[in-house]
C-alpha cells in the first residue's frame, strides 16, 4: 500500500456542520453553512487541525471551498448534495495548462468541493455520499446550451498532502476526481459511480500531479475510470509540469470507453506510472494510452502489470491520433515521445479485439514491450510506427514485437 502517502490524521478538534446553522433536510440551502464552518477552522488555526462532521441527513449546498489542516467527515446516512440551480454556480479562470475551460473556451464553473494552495486535507467518512446531482449539467452538455465547462465534483489544485478515502461520488457534473498541480495524493477505498450515458464523468484524474496513490477503489461511470494528464497542447507544453510517481492499484470497474488511460492531454509529460492488480469489466479499453501531434510532451516508463479484463471492446491501445485540440496555434512539429511501455500479466476473457500499437510516423512509439499477455479472440493485433517486443502474447502479436525478450 503506499496510503502513507498522505494519511488521514487525527485532529484535536471537531465541529458539526450543525454548529453553523446547517440543516440536513434535502431542501434548506446550507452554502453559507459550509463556508462558515470551513471560515472558522481557517482562522482559528487549531494546532492538529479540525473535523467538520457532517452527521446522517440530506445537507443540500452550493460549491463550497476547503482549507488546511481540516477533515471533512462524512458519517454513515450522510449525503451532501449539489444545488441543480446552475445559474448561482461560481466561475473561476481557466486552468493555465489548458489555456481555456475543457470544454468551452474561456472561464469553467468552479468545482463542487474546490481547494487550492492547501496542505493536509482529507476528505473522508463511513460510506457518507457525495451526490453532484450531475443529470441537469449533462442535459445542458447535450442540448449543447453550456455557457461554460462543467464543474468537477472535488477538485484540488496547488495542493499537497491531500486524502480522499472512505465515501461515495455519485452523479459528477464532469470528472469527480480532479488533483491538478498536486503533491502527495492519497485515494482510496472508494466508490465513484455515474451512469454510463453520462458524458466525460471521468472517475479520478492526477493532472500535472506527482505522488498520487489510488488504490482498492470501484469506479462505474461514462468515461474513463482513471485517467493521467498535463495539459493540452500548447499550454500544457508552456506550463511544463508532468505528472509522476503515479500508482493504481486494486482498482476495479466498468466503463464505456477506457479502464486505465493516460492522455490524451498529456503535454507537460507523464513518466513513472505503475498499474497493478485490477480488474476491467464490461469497458471499450481496458489500457489506453492516447496522444497526438500537436500534443508534444512525452509518455514513458509506464507499467502495467497483473490486469484481468471481460467483456472489453479492445484490451490495449496505444495510439498517437486520439484527442482534439484547444484551439489552431498547436504545432504540427509538436511530437510526443512514447517510450519504455511494460504490459505484463494481462489475461482477457470477451475481448472482441486484442489491441492495436498504433505511433506516429515521424516519431515511432519505441520499448513496448508485452509479456504474458492472453486476450483470447480470433482478431488480430493492428500496429504500425512501433518498436518493441514480446513474449507468450496471444494472439500472435504482430511483426513489429515478433522479436522475444532474449
Amino acid at each position: 500500500s503506499c496510503a502513507g502517502v498522505a494519511p488521514a490524521k487525527h485532529r484535536p478538534e471537531a465541529i458539526s456542520i450543525t454548529d453553523f446553522g446547517g440543516v440536513g433536510d434535502g431542501r434548506t440551502l446550507n452554502t453559507w453553512a459550509f463556508r462558515k464552518a470551513v471560515y472558522r477552522i481557517q482562522h482559528q488555526r487549531r494546532r492538529g487541525g479540525t473535523t467538520l462532521h457532517v452527521p446522517a441527513g440530506t445537507w443540500l449546498t452550493g460549491s463550497f471551498n476547503l482549507t488546511s489542516h481540516m477533515t471533512l467527515f462524512l458519517a454513515r446516512g450522510a449525503v451532501l448534495k449539489a444545488t441543480q440551480d446552475t445559474r448561482r454556480w461560481p466561475l473561476m479562470e481557466p486552468l493555465p495548462s489548458y489555456g481555456r475551460g475543457r470544454e468551452l473556451p474561456g472561464a469553467r464553473y468552479a468545482s463542487f468541493i474546490h481547494g487550492n494552495g492547501l496542505r493536509d486535507v482529507a476528505i473522508t467518512g463511513d460510506k457518507g455520499v457525495i451526490d453532484g446531482q450531475g443529470e441537469v449539467w449533462w442535459n445542458m452538455w447535450r442540448r449543447r446550451t453550456l455557457e461554460h465547462t462543467r464543474p468537477n465534483l472535488v477538485e484540488f489544485m496547488h495542493s499537497t498532502g491531500i486524502h480522499i478515502s472512505n465515501i461515495v461520488l455519485k452523479n459528477s457534473p464532469f470528472w469527480n476526481i480532479h488533483p491538478v498541480y498536486c503533491d502527495n495524493v492519497v485515494v482510496t477505498n472508494m466508490m465513484i459511480l455515474a451512469p454510463h450515458d453520462s458524458p466525460n464523468t471521468d472517475g479520478i484524474d492526477p493532472d500535472s500531479s506527482s505522488n498520487v496513490c489510488i488504490e482498492d477503489s470501484y469506479i462505474s461511470t461514462g468515461d474513463d475510470l482513471v485517467a493521467i494528464k498535463s495539459g493540452w497542447d500548447e499550454y500544457g507544453i508552456a506550463y511544463g509540469r508532468p505528472s509522476s510517481g503515479i500508482t493504481i492499484r486494486r482498482v476495479r470497474g466498468s466503463s464505456p470507453f477506457s479502464g486505465i488511460a493516460i492522455g490524451s492531454e498529456a503535454s507537460g509529460g507523464v513518466r513513472d506510472v505503475l498499474v497493478e492488480d485490477c480488474s476491467i469489466f464490461d469497458s471499450g479499453y481496458g489500457i489506453h494510452i492516447k496522444t497526438n501531434v500537436g500534443r508534444g510532451g512525452y509518455i514513458r516508463n509506464v507499467t502495467v502489470d497483473n490486469v484481468r479484463m471481460s467483456g472489453v471492446r479492445s484490451g490495449v491501445r496505444i495510439a498517437g491520433d486520439v484527442g482534439d485540440h484547444p484551439d489552431a496555434h498547436f504545432s504540427q512539429l509538436a511530437v510526443p515521445l512514447v517510450d519504455a511501455v511494460r504490459i505484463s500479466n494481462v489475461w482477457g476473457v470477451n475481448v472482441q479485439h486484442p489491441g492495436s500499437l498504433e505511433g506516429i510516423r515521424s516519431s515511432p512509439f519505441t520499448r513496448i514491450c508485452l509479456s504474458n499477455v492472453k486476450l483470447f479472440g480470433d482478431a488480430a493485433w493492428r500496429c504500425r510506427d512501433v518498436r518493441g517486443a514480446a513474449l507468450g502474447v496471444q494472439p500472435s502479436p504482430c511483426a513489429e514485437l515478433a522479436t522475444s525478450f532474449a
